[in-house]
């Protein structure tokens, strides 16, 4: 587990993503009902934890890695297309993303890690 200028450097990087990820949802034109609807979401997967340790700290790196919103990203720009229905789906899939960025930097921000099979409060930025 990380300490010191590391660790608060990786909370800083977080706080950035947030920031990031807010501002272009923002300038992108997102609804902030959705944004309010969905901002909690990825913490869904605390039902992991329901299963026991390695199931819960599977499901919750899941939901709380950048992978999945920056595929979700890509395939939302990736369907820049004429079709009205393609259009829907592009902005709902980029808006989507840059929420689940906005959460997973939020997150990070405050120093909730990735976890570690352990325990819930065993995180990749220290313990809980």
């Amino acid at each position: 587990m990380v300490t010191g200028v590391i660790k608060l450097l990786l909370r800083v990087e977080g706080l950035a993503l947030f920031i990031a990820a807010v501002f272009a949802y923002h300038w992108l034109g997102g609804s902030w009902w959705m944004f309010a609807a969905l901002i909690l979401v990825p913490d869904l997967s605390f039902i992991g934890y329901a299963f026991g340790p390695k199931i819960g700290s599977i499901a919750y790196n899941a939901f709380h890695s950048t992978i999945g919103p920056l595929l979700l990203g890509c395939l939302g720009w990736w369907l820049d297309q004429d079709s009205e229905m393609i259009h829907i789906l592009r902005d709902l899939g980029s808006f989507t993303a840059l929420i689940w960025l906005a959460h997973i930097g939020f997150d990070r921000a405050v120093g909730y890690g990735l976890k570690y099979a352990s325990a819930f409060k065993d995180t990749h930025l220290g313990r809980l």
